[in-house]
């Protein structure tokens, strides 16, 4: 009611007085509730002024922490046929234990004495490859001898050779010699012919001497005809030389020819038994593949291809195994503008799905049934659903995760970040405002010690 008048009647009259103020006015609880008020009031005043952990919230699986301990799927590394099943879904399986049994469906492999047969091939191969050695090995001592005669012979020649000059030296002399007594008698026959023209010899010594001189000259012709073979032996002598050079050159040729010929011959047998040894290896292990194994301790999680005769390719899944040591892990997703303020090692609460929990995400340490985590990777590039995957592990410092937890279940993650009031807190939410950035103590320290 507006005060349009002067005249104050709340002044002038008491309303306690009347019968309705007095029950309106003299009611104690209205006191009491607004005493409420303001111990209430003056609580979230002090409220306001308490610590409050600034934190980031995802959603997460369990996984592993190493990628050897996830679950896998076993593949058959050859095409093949299923024959038998040693395995049932649930089984605990150890390193090598035999999973399923496959058989050949390559009409390469049919042959059951496969093995046996190439083996063989090596073994004569490998006696070709000696024989070729031992050929070789008879090739290098034919050589061998055929040097040593070429030596012998060639010596042999060249002493006929040498005999030969001193053959020709000696007629040579001898055709000198001759020439001599061609002279005295063509100088005693004209002596004795002048002297018998004189009167002082008779004809019967002319006649000797004539005789004497024809058989002189005689011997004089015959003397250079033997000077002359001799050096035509001497000629001969060299080319028989030369011949015997050129013909045991020619043998000696052939034979490496033939040698080089058996070494190669023996190359290419030993590479056809280091390639039949290739061959025979892959059979060995290609028959190892025909029992598909265990690679590690686990549990057939899931038979993939069942049934018995169904034929499967190369790289077919089988059985899906979950190995049976492995360390838990979580993998969560942040948004991209919460990426800056998470680092290794950071501090995180985990809520497992199926285990209760009261969450106070600004006051961990009041919250019930997390458990703590530290960041160990943050992914480098962003993910398909538009996040970045952050993989935490536990934290040796907290409670340990619970055992009954099995990989692919669901778990919500709060990452901590700085501590701030609530007040402080309560204007960033409404704002709409991203939670400080900060660096870890470490972080900032390293980086004052740099600068």
């Amino acid at each position: 009611m507006l005060n349009i008048s002067h005249n104050q009647l709340n002044k002038k009259i008491d309303l306690a007085d009347y019968k309705s103020g007095k029950n309106i006015m003299n009611v104690q609880y209205y006191k009491y509730f607004n005493r409420f008020l303001l111990a209430a009031a003056i609580i979230l005043f002090i409220v306001m002024f308490l610590p409050w952990t600034q934190n980031i919230t995802g959603q997460g699986i369990v996984t592993t922490l190493k990628p050897n301990q996830r679950p896998q799927h076993i593949q058959s590394q050859i095409p093949g046929r299923i024959e038998e099943w040693f395995v049932q879904e649930g089984d605990e399986v150890k390193k090598g234990d035999t999973i399923l049994r496959i058989s050949e469906v390559k009409s390469d492999y049919f042959d059951d004495r496969l093995m046996e047969r190439t083996n063989d091939q090596i073994q004569a191969k490998s006696s070709s490859v000696t024989a070729y050695g031992g050929k070789v090995d008879a090739l290098n001592r034919q050589i061998s001898a055929l040097r040593n005669e070429q030596k012998l012979k060639l010596e042999q020649t060249k002493n006929k050779l040498i005999q030969s000059h001193l053959k020709v030296k000696s007629d040579s002399i001898d055709l000198e010699a001759s020439k001599t007594n061609l002279k005295i008698a063509e100088t005693q026959f004209n002596r004795i012919q002048t002297l018998q023209e004189e009167g002082l010899k008779a004809v019967k010594d002319v006649e000797e001497k004539r005789l004497k001189l024809q058989a002189t000259q005689a011997k004089f012709i015959s003397q250079e005809n033997k000077y002359l073979a001799s050096q035509n032996e001497v000629i001969n002598a060299r080319l028989e030389l030369s011949r015997t050079n050129a013909a045991f050159t020619d043998k000696i040729s052939k034979t490496q020819s033939d040698m080089f010929t058996a070494k190669s011959s023996g190359f290419d047998t030993q590479a056809q038994v280091t390639k039949l040894e290739n061959t025979y290896s892959n059979y060995k292990k290609r028959n190892s593949l025909l029992y598909v194994t265990a690679p590690q301790n686990g549990f057939i999680n899931k038979v993939l291809t069942g049934g018995i005769g169904v034929t499967i390719k190369e790289g077919a899944e089988l059985v899906g195994i979950m190995p049976s040591k492995y360390d838990l892990a979580v993998e969560t997703f942040v948004r991209p503008i919460d990426l800056p303020l998470l680092h290794i090692d950071e501090k995180v609460r985990v809520q497992f799905d199926g285990w209760p929990a009261i969450v106070f995400s600004g006051w961990p340490n009041v919250s019930y049934g997390t458990y703590g985590a530290r960041v160990v990777a943050i992914e480098r590039f962003i993910s398909d659903n538009g996040k970045y995957r952050v993989l935490l592990a536990p934290d040796e410092d907290d409670h340990t995760w619970p055992e009954a937890i099995r990989v692919g279940s669901g778990a919500r993650t709060i990452a901590l970040l700085e501590d701030v009031p609530i007040w402080f807190e309560l204007w960033r939410q409404i704002n709409s405002f991203p939670p400080n950035y900060y660096q870890p103590e470490g972080n900032k320290t390293a980086s004052k010690k740099d600068k």
